[in-house]
């Protein structure tokens, strides 16, 4: 209640503000009688004082005193019956009443101190009433747009025309959510604050204003729980001041309101991403029994079979042992949820699943085109840039060649998931690995040094039978032989030597290895010892 209420009370005709006048909107929520010598070691905040001032009457100037502390403590008023004990109140002590806007009040003689503070409590109490049954009214309202399904843009067009401005709903990394097209000149004033790093304090108790220079517009922020531990802000166009109580409350229920909304539509969207995410993971795994019943279970979540695609797989750049796995987990979780949600504004649809610690991305290929991978990879940097400036980290991504169709993104996800892999072995951060097909020199390394001595004396036995410069001569002249694509004359050429030389060496590498080199497969294992020869130094 405002001392200004308090005074227009019909039970307390005869108050009157005999200096202070100016504090008159100061609220106090409790009323308080005193006549202690003491009293100001008992002052509390928002308090209205009322007194007979028994304990000043041989010396009025000790008001000074009182006025002060009071005003220090954050008292709302100061009544006095100066008809009881007091001929008058000093007029310095009214100065500095006025001076520092503590309304002095003026009681009735005729009317007692309890009777006094029983009307002002009753007056207070009514107040609250009023002010509940506002709420409870209010909060029904917008509970009611929500449940007949209007939806939260419904609420805010509401909300908007109860308080006469313009609102909008921005998320915790200050992106719109819902916003009416009234609203559209704050956007960009956000996406500024944005960029430049702003960022609200996340209170969930009060709101806080603020002012832009390039419109000269004041703007008023309050906090709502979204969801876990996210926190959203209703911007409100104009300047909510903390005495305006009705419009406050009628805000607050709309937080309210808004809030459970968020968190309905966010546990919804949950459930979605983990049914997509659970179909992604069985089609990885290969656990559907036929083609055709992926193809049907991909046209549910907009995948299709026909569509060409490129796959990304992204991780987080972070030390495993700074924190603990639910911690990484938690913070990829959040960060992929938000990663989602930029998405959605691309110009061409990329489905977002996870797996783990890792995000998979399925970029949809409208058209193909000599740069489609770059293209790609211009998206991938930009999404690195806003996660950096997000969340200050980074994040790393190994990109597939592009798939035909959507079965084939099985390929796809091993191919982008081995070139994250084969990233990370340079100990890179925010780093794009793009897939590319390895030589048989590099599949070779991959296996087993034993395994590769075993094929290498399979495909070539009967050499080692020979003396070691004989089957030189002869493993020399079938290498030439086989890179020539088996042309005798070229072959002969290579190694200088007459071209009888070479029919004689080759008709007895066919001898030693009991086979004809006119057999493909014979010649392919040749071919792949000879590179283990080379590889392994035999």
């Amino acid at each position: 209640m405002k001392v200004t209420d308090l005074l227009t009370m019909p039970a307390l005709t005869g108050m009157n503000i005999i200096a202070g006048e100016t504090g008159n909107e100061r609220k106090f929520q409790t009323v308080n009688m005193m006549d202690a010598p003491d009293i100001i070691n008992f002052l509390k905040p928002n308090e209205f004082l009322v007194t007979t001032a028994y304990h000043v009457k041989d010396n009025p100037r000790l008001l000074s005193s009182l006025v002060e502390a009071m005003a220090n403590q954050g008292c709302a008023a100061l009544g006095i019956k100066t008809s009881r004990f007091l001929k008058e109140i000093p007029e310095d002590i009214l100065v500095l009443a006025n001076e520092l806007s503590l309304p002095i009040i003026d009681l009735p003689a005729e009317m007692s101190l309890g009777e006094i503070i029983n009307h002002t409590l009753r007056g207070i109490l009514d107040q609250r009433a009023a002010e509940l049954t506002f709420a409870m009214e209010t909060h029904k309202q917008f509970t009611n747009l929500i449940m007949r399904g209007k939806g939260i843009q419904k609420l805010l067009d509401h909300l908007s025309d109860m308080i006469g401005y313009p609102i909008i709903l921005i998320d915790q990394y200050l992106n719109p959510i819902f916003h009416p097209i009234s609203t559209s000149g704050i956007i960009p004033i956000i996406k500024k604050m944005s960029d430049e790093g702003f960022r609200f304090h996340k209170t969930k108790t009060s709101f806080i204003s603020f002012s832009s220079l390039s419109n000269k517009r004041t703007y008023t922020i309050f906090p709502i729980c979204m969801y876990e531990e996210k926190i959203g802000y209703l911007t409100i166009s104009g300047e909510i001041k903390t005495g305006d109580n009705l419009i406050t409350l009628t805000i607050e229920q709309a937080t309210n309101v808004i809030s459970f909304a968020l968190m309905k539509e966010h546990a919804l969207k949950q459930d979605d991403r983990n049914t997509r995410n659970d179909f992604f993971l069985h089609f990885l795994d290969g656990s559907f029994s036929s083609q055709e019943e992926i193809i049907n279970r991909a046209k549910e979540f907009s995948l299709h079979n026909e569509q060409a695609y490129i796959c990304a797989v992204g991780k987080i750049d972070e030390s495993e042992s700074a924190k603990s796995y639910t911690q990484l987990q938690r913070r990829a979780d959040s960060i992929y949820e938000f990663l989602e949600d930029e998405l959605r504004i691309s110009p061409n649809p990329i489905h977002l699943f996870t797996k783990g610690k890792k995000c998979i991305l399925l970029y949809e290929v409208s058209e193909v085109f000599a740069d489609v991978l770059q293209t790609v990879e211009i998206s991938l940097k930009s999404l690195q840039k806003i996660i950096s400036s997000q969340f200050d980290c980074t994040i790393s991504f190994g990109v597939s060649l592009m798939s035909p169709s959507f079965l084939q993104t099985k390929n796809s996800y091993k191919e982008a998931n081995d070139s994250l892999l084969e990233g990370g072995r340079s100990k890179r951060t925010e780093y794009i690995q793009t897939f590319r097909t390895r030589d048989i020199m590099e599949l070779l390394r991959i296996l087993p040094e034993e395994d590769l001595k075993n094929f290498y004396l399979f495909a070539l036995q009967g050499f080692p039978k020979i003396f070691t410069e004989e089957e030189q001569s002869l493993l020399e002249t079938l290498s030439v032989y086989l890179e020539t694509h088996c042309q005798i004359s070229e072959t002969a050429k290579r190694l200088f030597v007459h071209r009888n030389t070479v029919v004689y060496r080759l008709e007895k590498c066919e001898e030693l290895l009991g086979k004809s080199l006119k057999d493909s497969e014979t010649t392919l294992q040749i071919r792949l010892a000879l590179r283990i020869k080379s590889l392994l130094n035999l």
